[in-house]
């Protein structure tokens, strides 16, 4: 047993005099819109004052318990998806307020059953490794909008419609968003057939797939290697091939595959086998689509992605909407450099830009460094209503051409000191990217010599890609006043 694994299962300790004896197991389930019904447990383990436990959430992940805390008579703690629960007794059953990352609160009961309930599916046998061929797809990272970071599971047909019409009419698809990418909770159930069924929030996903396709657009789609989704729908486990000519049948252009509640039933050493069986499926489904894997950067994905057919593969947990969150994310992925190029891709996560928990400058930086990154860029927002800034940021043409170079090259951090990263990243007709970043909370100077970045003499050219300007080359290197959590962003020629 690893050591996650066990601090999951045993959760943290609470001290909590007088509390009520909560010990078993705690069945919850939910309604959702489109009908759907979801299922989650409270395992937990009470030794006098003492409580432990885990939360099988959606019946796809175990999560450790985090600040337990009593309050009069209820036992609060968190999770590590930021979401926050209170338990109170009530008779035989709990009593429970779920309260969301974003504030909204849901009252439900969790009712006591039997812990057998709570144990995952016998696993599946898994293929031999082999290596999967290249589907030819994803030369320049994908572009697009995923509906995840804004919408969540509220998502449906219409959202998605009106979407792809604010897409195609406010400049986002000329500069190059292509992909309309549904995220989780369109599944609904299996026909006699076992083929996979929309929810009552898509009435039709083929009429909607000839929609986005008319607005010049392609669609995405997501599923899970495991029985459930992230959020707890129905995943592809055992329907692989089947799930994959379904999509092609409805005209989907791009698949993300979440591993979830694949990591109850397989472990880590599995990842690559379990990836590769839905690569081998969308190879042999009757259409091209586009194969996004998301493993969290498990088991060091980036050393066998292209193997088992992935076009891009995410290397880090769930971004969120803060400096803190991206900055974590974004100036770790140096080291990964070697590993991306056409058709194989370094994922950091989705975009946050204009989901308003960042300043506009530190949504540049955010932009600039996935650029830098040859990071796929799939905007997280709402298009329907973001401000003129946004849309400056999400669609600078000078700064995505850095993203779409043809070399593919990602870029690397050359230099750090005071708070100051200076990054290059190599174009195809020999010049340089390099982003000079910011990170202190106030203004600096930031600089590097020419020498830093591998020329021998000063450059013959140089454009600052924000001010869409050109710049006079000092004989040495370059300067310039950076404000905080802010971005130089150059090409230098």
């Amino acid at each position: 047993m690893n050591k996650f694994l066990a601090i999951s299962i045993l959760g943290l300790l609470l001290t909590a005099a007088q509390a009520a004896d909560l010990t078993g197991t705690w069945r919850i389930d939910q309604k959702r819109q489109g009908g759907v019904a979801l299922r989650s447990y409270l395992v937990l383990q009470q030794k006098g004052d003492m409580i432990g436990g885990k939360v099988i959430i959606n019946e796809t992940s175990d999560l450790q318990l985090l600040n337990l805390h009593q309050e009069g008579e209820e036992t609060v703690f968190s999770t590590t998806w930021n979401i926050k629960y209170r338990l109170r007794p009530d008779g035989k059953n709990l009593k429970v307020t779920i309260i969301y990352g974003r504030g909204s609160k849901e009252e439900t009961v969790a009712i006591p059953v039997d812990e057998s309930e709570t144990r995952p599916p016998a696993p599946l046998p898994l293929p031999a490794l082999e290596d999967i061929p290249c589907n030819g797809m994803a030369k320049t990272p994908p572009m697009g909008w995923n509906s995840w970071n804004h919408f969540g599971e509220a998502v449906d047909d219409k959202i998605v419609r009106e979407t792809a019409d604010a897409m195609a009419g406010n400049g986002m698809a000329a500069a190059g968003y292509l992909y309309v990418n549904i995220d989780d909770t369109w599944e609904g159930s299996r026909d006699a057939d076992g083929n996979i069924q929309t929810n009552g929030k898509f009435p039709d996903m083929k009429a909607l797939a000839d929609y986005v396709h008319s607005r010049g657009l392609k669609l995405g789609i997501y599923s899970s290697p495991g029985p459930v989704t992230c959020g707890g729908y129905l995943g592809s486990y055992g329907h692989e091939e089947q799930d994959a000519k379904t999509y092609a049948t409805w005209g989907i252009d791009y698949l993300k595959y979440d591993w979830c509640s694949a990591g109850r039933i397989y472990p880590d050493s599995a990842i690559q086998a379990g990836y590769q069986k839905m690569g081998k499926a969308l190879q042999i489904c009757g259409r091209p689509i586009v194969y996004s894997a998301c493993e969290y950067g498990k088991a060091d994905v980036w050393t066998w992605g292209p193997k088992a057919g992935a076009n891009l593969w995410r290397t880090t947990g769930d971004i969120q909407d803060n400096w803190e969150s991206m900055s974590e994310i974004g100036f770790n992925q140096s080291r990964l450099a070697p590993y991306a190029g056409p058709g194989h891709w370094n994922d950091p996560d989705m975009l946050e830009v204009g989901n308003g928990g960042m300043t506009n400058t530190e949504y540049k930086a955010h932009f600039s460094l996935w650029c830098l990154l040859a990071a796929p860029l799939m905007a997280g927002n709402d298009p329907r209503k973001m401000s003129p800034e946004t849309l400056e940021i999400l669609t600078n043409r000078e700064v995505i051409a850095v993203n779409q170079d043809v070399l593919g090259k990602q870029g690397q951090r050359i230099a750090a000191r005071d708070g100051i990263e200076i990054w290059t990243k190599e174009l195809h007709d020999g010049s340089q990217a390099v982003g000079v970043f910011n990170r202190n909370t106030d203004e600096k100077t930031g600089k590097f010599t020419w020498a830093e970045i591998g020329l021998s003499a000063k450059p013959e050219a140089l454009r600052d890609l924000w001010l869409h300007k050109d710049l006079e080359p000092a004989q040495k290197g370059c300067s310039g006043t950076i404000p905080g959590h802010g971005v130089m962003l150059l090409i230098v020629k």
